[in-house]
């Protein structure tokens, strides 16, 4: 039997008696939602699939816990944001991003960025991207989440208010934080780089 246009509030009702195909056909429509957050907010050094797998059991542990306020995207989307801000808590020991651990690709940005305004090649493009995820794994949780879900993905601050629980004007704060302490740490490279023998 194909659930597959069958309305989301019956597969949870279904799920919740122990109907494996409803269950099957929720993970199948909640993964891709979650495999998205996930990966927008882990270091690569995390399993992806791993983080994904634990988001799910969550999920489906806490099913009777849902009550249909929200639609069931926005209240898997808020378990998944705190399981990956959890997962980064865990993660004391992140040692500082250092110049010397910059590929040849990601230092040639830093030239770029000291040098010039112009556009970036489609390889320095992808190395840029690098190095903006590498400045985010040198930031706590929080301030990771709240860049990747403004800057990242253009999310506004509603939309981050409801995932996350936070107020409003915390979500700017930490949002403004979060971005000085990338630039600070950017610049601190930047120099790292100009008194770097030739």
């Amino acid at each position: 039997m194909d659930d597959s246009g069958t309305p989301v509030t019956e597969l949870v009702a279904r799920a919740r008696k122990g109907d494996e195909g409803a269950a099957r056909t929720l993970v199948a429509q909640l993964t891709p939602i979650v495999g998205r957050i996930v990966r927008a907010h882990l270091p690569r050094r995390t399993s992806e699939e791993d983080l994904v797998q634990m988001v799910l059991t969550k999920v489906f542990t806490r099913l009777d816990q849902f009550r249909g306020l929200v639609p069931l995207e926005h209240w898997v989307a808020r378990i998944t944001v705190n399981t990956c801000r959890h997962e980064l808590s865990r993660e004391k020991n992140r040692p500082e991003l250092r110049h010397a651990d910059l590929s040849e690709e990601q230092t040639a940005i830093l030239d770029h960025l000291a040098a010039e305004e112009t556009d970036l090649s489609p390889q320095q493009g992808l190395a840029a991207r690098e190095l903006t995820e590498q400045l985010l794994a040198g930031l706590n949780p929080e301030d990771r989440a709240v860049i990747t879900l403004l800057h990242l993905e253009g999310r506004s601050v509603e939309e981050i208010k409801q995932l996350t629980g936070w107020s409003g004007p915390l979500v700017k704060v930490r949002a403004f934080r979060a971005r000085q302490k990338m630039k600070k740490h950017l610049a601190s490279l930047l120099e790292e780089n100009r008194n770097e023998p030739a």
